[in-house]
């Protein structure tokens, strides 16, 4: 099978599409084949939209071919997580609870894709409401790493990331609140992207709204600046929702980053992190220094926020699934069942008391920029582990049991800024490391400058996982 249409980037395709140099119709048809190919071993589109892919294709090559107005994504493929709600199209949030509930509506997210001129192949599988890192339902089965199929793509955009890695669409609309798109991006070897909380709406919002977000998963930080240009903006439904800074973020990659301030913490003063994790992040860091900006190794005295984290999320699942908890145990991730019954230990002081202490815990990351213009740390404590389990560690008897494999991404959803994860190396069993990159708060225009800037010298678009150099 030739891969280099599917791994043709989404603002190349984009552009060959409008240049008439390559065909909405032959796009649509590589993915649509390198899914019936690779699905079944994935798991990473819970539902393929083919029939309406195909056709919204064949309409996108009419109006390129009659000279109508084109937008920024014409032809272009995108999956949707499961979570999103998608008009008149499954959206099972990967629970028995919605198997079969079908929206009247797009969330404005997909809306804005569509309109762009994006054609929607399908929706990707997420383990159950999103609650956990790694991705698997009782509704859909496993899902599995292009990298090493016996390992987790991670979660909860866990088949998002899956299908870009694979080539099975080069835009994914993941969806964050504690990780979850930056942890399957960094298991996958892909760029993830979450925005500063409220630049893209979330709407219908989730159990867990302060800690929402969603974003762009994409090969290149290019074709994510692009899908963010298009997602990102005011939205009267969604109160959270930001007033637009720039209309395109593509502007900022390429830009230099001379002078630029940037911290690298390798563990920020409570993780424990796998020592090839750890080499090939600390490398990655001192990448900065060739690109033009100043890189300090700084040792935050911080505390670990997971109480804050396991408070706050609690909190939001309890409250809208444990009333009816009973009737849907036995249909509901064994898991996810367990962790919610701590929910009937946790009163309304200690979720307040969550609240403020989130206040606090933002009054000590932000001196960190104030002299930094970034914070670089690991993704991920370890690479990606065997499936079928939450975490490769002792799972803590309360609290969230993930977050212990995930320290350094659900702080960032606390403080609602912008936070990506590159590609910045390879385990020497071929598994993806990520550098995560943090800015400002709503500076996500120099988050994708410097993770441009990475890309620029450590490249990764061109190296395709084992299940797809071995197809026939």
């Amino acid at each position: 099978m030739n891969t280099d249409l599917l791994f043709m980037s989404a603002t190349d395709l984009a552009e060959a599409i409008r240049d008439g140099r390559v065909s909405p119709v032959e796009s649509m048809d590589a993915v649509l084949k390198g899914i019936d190919q690779l699905n079944p071993s994935l798991n990473a589109y819970c539902t393929v939209t083919g029939e309406y892919a195909r056709e919204m294709a064949r309409m996108a090559e009419a109006a390129v071919m009659n000279g109508e107005p084109l937008g920024p994504l014409h032809g272009v493929p995108v999956s949707i997580k499961d979570i999103v709600i998608t008009n008149g199209v499954r959206t099972t949030r990967g629970s028995m609870r919605y198997e079969w509930y079908v929206p009247d509506e797009d969330a404005p997210v997909v809306k804005r894709l569509k309109n762009a001129g994006a054609i929607m192949v399908g929706k990707t599988t997420t383990p159950e409401l999103g609650w956990k890192a790694t991705t698997d339902s009782l509704l859909f089965g496993i899902t599995r790493n292009p990298w090493n199929t016996e390992r987790t793509p991670g979660g909860s955009s866990g088949g998002a990331a899956a299908a870009v890695a694979s080539g099975l669409a080069p835009l994914a609309v993941g969806t964050d609140g504690g990780g979850s798109i930056r942890i399957p991006a960094s298991f996958c070897g892909i760029y993830g992207l979450k925005p500063s909380f409220g630049r893209v709406p979330y709407y219908p919002p989730s159990a867990v709204e302060p800690l929402s977000h969603a974003g762009p998963m994409t090969r290149t930080v290019r074709d994510a600046g692009l899908m963010l240009s298009v997602m990102a903006g005011p939205y009267e439904k969604d109160r959270n929702t930001l007033p637009n800074d720039i209309n395109d973020y593509t502007a900022a990659v390429g830009e230099n980053i001379n002078g630029l301030k940037i911290a690298w913490s390798p563990d920020l003063g409570y993780a424990t992190v796998d020592s090839d994790v750890a080499n090939i992040t600390a490398q990655a860091a001192q990448v900065f220094e060739a690109c033009g900006a100043h890189v300090e190794t700084i040792q935050p005295d911080l505390e670990d926020p997971i109480e804050i984290f396991t408070n706050l999320w609690l909190g939001g699942l309890w409250t809208a699934l444990g009333p009816d908890l009973e009737e849907w145990k036995d249909r509901t991730d064994p898991g996810l069942a367990a962790f919610m019954l701590q929910g009937e230990k946790l009163d309304l002081r200690d979720y307040v008391d969550a609240t403020f202490r989130r206040t606090h815990y933002w009054q000590t990351i932000q001196p960190i920029f104030e002299t930094y213009d970034i914070l670089l740390t690991p993704t991920l404590s370890v690479p990606a582990f065997k499936t079928g389990i939450v975490t490769p560690m002792d799972a803590p008897e309360t609290g969230v049991p993930w977050t212990d494999w995930t320290p350094f991404t659900y702080p960032f959803n606390l403080t609602g800024q912008p936070a990506a994860t590159v590609p910045c190396g390879w385990t020497s069993d071929g598994l993806p490391v990520g550098l995560q990159i943090i800015g400002r708060r709503y500076h996500d225009a120099t988050v994708l400058r410097v993770s441009a800037a990475f890309e620029g010298v450590r490249p990764w678009q061109d190296r395709k996982p084992p299940i797809v150099e071995n197809l026939p």
